[in-house]
């Protein structure tokens, strides 16, 4: 049984999109290294004084994406083992930190601190033992006082890591996965949650919300906000977008907004526009890459599914949660110079394999590729996100339809197999794709 402490994968809970059969044996070796990650493991494997909290164990990322994806147990243990090398220990328990967490005032007092995860997340274990992790959410994450706001919003920081981690925690009802997310999000710092909370603020004086691929022409539009990020900044969203276009940030992306009558449309939205200006992002004649940055707004998109399924979700904070993605997902896209998409990168785009290969054969690619889980995240995503967009193929919102989707996930099992560094970063700066090779005139 998954508890706080024991990650155990059934399944009756095999993700909101797997393929079947999932074998028992391969739900035994998820289970098997997934909790000694837990056991053994700190959730970032680099240190840093100055909260750049880049470098974070995936493995709990990993393991369940391609259990999901049909691999083998032998497959499972061997991407464990080329990921577990290079992670670092959990740091000793300070019990005096720990009984101060118990209190709100002690709980706000230590966010924004590396070295307090551990600490944070016994507390969260002891918590999700005593209540359930959906109480434990709701009152820690949803509540809307000031400890919950402060602890919603960072999971929109580190680039959505946090809530990419509670979405597996959700997805595949283990209480140690959201214990993890619950303290790597009370890890990392507060920045992002002064944009949400004045978008969400000027969003309640909006009218009828604008669609997505809307608002990103917008950003493109405006030179200040388009320029406003430097390709020299530390971290372009909060020294570029934030520092420079607060105001034109906020205006734009105050204009989408969700009812709780349409949240099924306006998650295949949200998931439909990351996946455009992810896929689009590209630099011809250079080799088709995927932007690292775009890409974890695809990667997170999945999760939506299992909140929107989460019967102790309220809907309004359901339709909270998911406009803050949509929120994020736009400043994102500002912050790389909003690159146009480029559509007939994708329709025209020819696969590197057998021409017509299904998605079963990127699966078995995909599955079997050695990196700490962006890939098979990515083409999971992509793959749930045509499914969940198929009713909205005549919706002038939804840009990508049909093949495309199928074109994309040859796209991204591809460019990781190609020549190069797996992802670019900032795709919108010329800067980005030096490095990258020009295609071949065949493929131009």
């Amino acid at each position: 049984m998954a508890t706080a402490r024991q990650v155990q994968l059934s399944l009756k809970y095999p993700g909101e999109f797997h393929l079947e059969p999932i074998s028992q044996e391969s739900a035994a070796a998820g289970s098997e290294v997934l909790q000694e990650n837990h056991e053994n493991h700190h959730i970032f494997f680099n240190e840093s004084g100055f909260h750049i909290l880049t470098k974070r164990d995936h493995i709990a990322h990993h393991i369940p994406t391609i259990y999901a994806l049909g691999a083998s147990p032998s497959t499972i243990r061997k991407q464990y083992a080329n990921n577990k090398s290079y992670q670092r220990p959990p740091q000793p328990i300070d019990n005096d930190i720990l009984g101060q967490l118990r209190a709100s005032e002690g709980f706000m007092k230590y966010l924004g601190q590396e070295r307090y995860y551990h600490d944070y997340l016994i507390f969260f274990q002891n918590e999700i033992n005593k209540k359930g992790h959906e109480e434990v959410v709701n009152e820690c994450v949803l509540k809307e006082d000031d400890r919950a706001n402060a602890m919603l919003v960072r999971m929109y920081a580190g680039f959505l890591h946090p809530l990419i981690h509670l979405g597996f925690g959700i997805e595949f009802e283990q209480p140690a996965i959201i214990a993890e997310a619950l303290a790597q999000a009370a890890a990392h710092d507060g920045w992002i949650g002064p944009y949400l909370l004045k978008t969400e603020k000027a969003a309640g004086n909006s009218q009828a919300s604008k669609s997505l691929v809307e608002i990103l022409d917008q950003i493109r539009e405006d030179p200040k906000l388009r320029n406003a990020a430097h390709w020299d900044d530390g971290n372009k969203i909060r020294d570029g977008i934030l520092a420079r276009a607060p105001d034109e940030m906020i205006k734009y992306a105050s204009q989408w907004t969700v009812r709780v009558d349409e949240l099924d449309l306006k998650t295949a939205e949200m998931t439909n526009a990351a996946v455009y200006f992810t896929g689009g992002a590209q630099h011809p004649p250079k080799q088709i890459k995927f932007d690292f940055y775009y890409m974890h707004c695809v990667n997170c998109s999945i999760f939506f599914s299992s909140f929107l399924k989460a019967p102790w979700i309220t809907p309004q904070n359901k339709v909270r949660l998911l406009q803050f993605k949509g929120w994020l997902d736009l400043a994102m896209y500002a912050s790389r110079r909003a690159p146009e998409p480029l559509l007939d990168e994708i329709t025209k785009y020819k696969p590197k394999h057998a021409e017509g290969e299904s998605w079963d054969g990127i699966f078995k690619r995909v599955v079997e590729h050695e990196d700490d889980g962006h890939a098979s995240k990515l083409v999971r995503a992509l793959r749930h996100g045509e499914e969940i967009c198929k009713p909205y193929n005549d919706d002038p919102r939804f840009r990508i339809k049909g093949d495309m989707w199928l074109k994309l996930g040859h796209m991204a099992i591809d460019s990781v197999e190609d020549t190069g560094v797996p992802w670019v970063r900032s795709a919108g700066f010329d800067e980005a794709w030096e490095e990258y090779e020009n295609r071949p005139k065949a493929q131009l």
